[in-house]
């Protein structure tokens, strides 16, 4: 068995700032249930009843470097 959580348990879902505004690359995480269990989910929107991603915070913070740094 899995310590991975079902994506459909997560009730709150935020889409990145560094998601695409045409609705094309979304990528969404939970604040709540990172905040509460020490581990990022990340999920693709298009595909919510998919899996997550489960990251540590370090990775995560990795992610968003990586994002952020992408554009430039």
């Amino acid at each position: 068995m899995s310590n991975t959580p079902d994506p459909g348990m997560i009730t709150q879902w935020v889409k990145s700032t560094y998601s695409g505004g045409e609705g094309g690359n979304c990528i969404e995480w939970s604040p709540s249930y990172a905040l509460a269990h020490g581990v990022v989910p990340v999920r693709d929107s298009k595909v919510p009843n998919g899996s997550a991603l489960m990251l540590s915070t370090t990775g995560f913070a990795a992610l968003v470097a990586f994002a952020r740094n992408a554009d430039a």
